[in-house]
């Protein structure tokens, strides 16, 4: 039993490492920007996941250039006027804060995929990024470093822009919203009638006392 056990893990781990192998060929920058060309494909909730995901690694291999850079300036190892030396440096902390930025948006849409306005900063970011790297292309040494990575930023942004943000808000925009309905108007309420104040009770008319009778005097003999 425990060997059938193991044999039925390991050929799921094959599985799953097999799918992972196909997933990591299938979903390279070529099959995001062919989706983006086309123009008329949404991608599915697997293929959004893919993009963040990979949009995520070319942020991370960024990160480890900067650090690389910023440790060998800092280090000595890359000589530099004072001037010059501030002037990397300064770019350098832009580039960091661009990709912390972008790492931040890319938390935020991995749990809310609809979110325009992450998708915007994703995209401003990754934009950021490769005008940032591309300065480093005039430096030999840093060169050597960063590589490719400005223009694979760049190609990058174009699929988070399209899939990510124009394709979404089109969407959105094309939903029916239902108008509100119609509000009655409230029935007019008629006003209460006048109450008339009650007539005014006279008082009883004073009873005079009866007249007292005069008694006849008697005649004298």
């Amino acid at each position: 039993m425990r060997q059938t056990a193991k044999i039925i893990i390991l050929a799921l781990l094959f599985v799953g490492l097999a799918f992972s192998a196909k997933a990591e060929e299938e979903y390279q920058l070529q099959y995001f920007l062919a989706k983006s060309l086309s123009k008329t494909n949404d991608l599915t909730k697997m293929e959004r996941g893919e993009l963040l995901n990979r949009t995520e690694e070319a942020l991370e291999r960024t990160q480890r250039s900067h650090v690389r850079l910023t440790t060998a300036i800092l280090s000595g190892e890359l000589e530099f006027r004072y001037q010059e030396g501030k002037y990397w440096m300064a770019k350098l902390e832009e580039g960091l804060r661009a990709i912390e930025a972008g790492t931040q948006q890319l938390k935020i849409l991995k749990g809310k995929p609809d979110d325009i306005v992450a998708s915007v900063i994703l995209y401003k970011s990754l934009k950021d990024l490769a005008f940032n790297l591309n300065a480093c292309y005039n430096v030999p040494s840093f060169a050597s470093v960063v590589g490719d990575l400005a223009p694979e930023l760049e190609l990058w942004a174009d699929p988070v822009f399209y899939q990510l943000y124009l394709l979404p808000l089109a969407q959105s925009k094309n939903v029916e919203v239902k108008p509100p309905e119609e509000v009655k108007p409230p029935e007019k309420v008629k006003p209460p009638e006048e109450v008339k104040p009650p007539e005014e009770v006279k008082p009883p008319e004073e009873v005079k006392p009866p007249k007292k009778e005069k008694k006849p005097t008697p005649k004298k003999k």
